[in-house]
């Protein structure tokens, strides 16, 4: 009976939380001028050290680029929004622009990646290559072939999808390929460790549920901040660096938590 009535109190708060989504404001947490608000970090590099102007702002956009850089030397970074979050959505609109970075991975071209329920920068070690995080990855195609975008990857992390614990590390969506420079918005809703949501130009094109640690794919870490099993309820926001120029016009949340709170009440 408890299983019951809470998947009816889920299905209630999703329809609620739609129709309020629907409604409700969006909040930009980059200004379009600057990084406030941002955490850096970069693999091999301490909290905040910006390697090469890997993150910077160029014409009102957030970009991610690789000019500094001889070799890529996997030297994976992430930029942190400092807030954590738990009921929000998250949207990004973005594009791949440019030549990939020098030695790049070959699985990294026209890649980067949304983390939702993150470790936060600070956290990081200094020589760690992913927040445990879980990842909506964004891929971009070219002018023949398919490749999905708004994926779903999980460095140190598992999710539980059509009630199994999902332990492979990706999975793709169901989204058609955006090919070139062309824009794209991603939007995805988190309900803390109840429902996750990938959505694409409007498109939902991946639904899963209670985000948890655990697996792998994710080295460099404090053991501490690792308890497999682990439920995530809430946690930072992150864009990544992985090799490809991308940049971002738009990010913005949704916060749903005062809503949430409200129908808990």
């Amino acid at each position: 009976m408890q299983r019951l009535m809470r998947m009816i109190f889920l299905l209630t708060f999703l329809a609620l939380s739609q129709s309020s989504y629907a409604q409700g404001k969006w909040k930009p947490i980059f200004n379009g001028k600057n990084l406030k608000g941002w955490d850096l970090k970069i693999r091999g590099y301490a909290l905040n050290e910006n390697f090469g102007n890997t993150f910077r702002v160029v014409d009102g956009k957030l970009q991610v680029g690789y000019e500094g850089y001889t070799d890529f030397n996997e030297q994976f970074g992430h930029i942190f929004y400092k807030k954590p979050f738990s009921h929000y959505i998250v949207a990004a609109e973005y594009r791949f622009i440019g030549k990939q970075a020098p030695n790049g991975p070959d699985w990294a071209y026209k890649n980067s990646g949304i983390m939702i329920h993150g470790q936060t920068a600070a956290s990081m070690g200094k020589d760690q290559d992913f927040p445990i995080s879980i990842e909506v990855q964004l891929l971009g195609g070219d002018a023949t072939g398919e490749r999905t975008t708004a994926n779903l990857c999980t460095p140190g992390t598992h999710v539980v999808m059509n009630n199994k614990l999902f332990k492979d590390h990706c999975i793709n969506s169901k989204s058609k390929t955006y090919r070139d420079e062309e824009w794209v918005r991603v939007e995805v809703m988190v309900l803390g460790d109840s429902i996750v949501k990938h959505i694409v130009n409007g498109d939902t094109v991946l639904t899963y549920s209670k985000p948890q640690i655990g697996g792998g794919v994710v080295s460099g870490y404090d053991p501490a901040d690792k308890k497999d099993g682990q439920l995530l309820t809430s946690g930072t926001i992150s864009l990544q660096s992985e090799s490809h120029p991308i940049e971002f016009r738009k990010v913005e949340v949704m916060n749903l938590e005062k809503y949430y709170r409200k129908k808990q009440k």
